[in-house]
């Protein structure tokens, strides 16, 4: 299962709902856009030295999946459907979609735009 950010900012916040699912995924990945995402919101947080700790702990025990060269080739395919069906999503999120489709792992997201992604299961708490 791949965490989107609003997944690991629920997480970090304590939400229960989002934390058993997490607790009971056989294994958790996490994007490196989201990466980027979760760590430009702590910049202006009040809560960020304990956030970051949180992040740590996950980043111990989660795989960072890393845009590649294949996965350029799926993102370019899934933003040109994405733009072909009318139902463009944020970029970051067609990144984030374009390593679900590539590794074939579903996206633990509140985000429904995900829904528009062919080939894609969309998780949410």
């Amino acid at each position: 299962m791949i965490l989107d950010t609003n997944a690991i900012s629920a997480w970090a916040a304590g939400d229960p709902a989002v934390t058993a699912m997490i607790e009971a995924a056989e294994r958790i990945h996490l994007p490196v856009v989201v990466l980027g995402e979760f760590r430009y919101g702590l910049m202006g947080s009040r809560f960020r030295d304990q956030l970051e700790m949180r992040l740590k702990k996950l980043e111990r025990v989660a795989p960072i999946l890393p845009v590649t060269r294949e996965t350029a080739s799926v993102y370019s395919t899934l933003r040109y459907e994405l733009k072909q069906s009318g139902r463009p999503i944020p970029e970051n999120d067609v990144w984030i979609a374009a390593l679900s489709r590539q590794h074939g792992l579903p996206v633990l997201s509140r985000d429904k735009h995900f829904d528009y992604v062919s080939g894609l299961r969309r998780m949410e708490w």
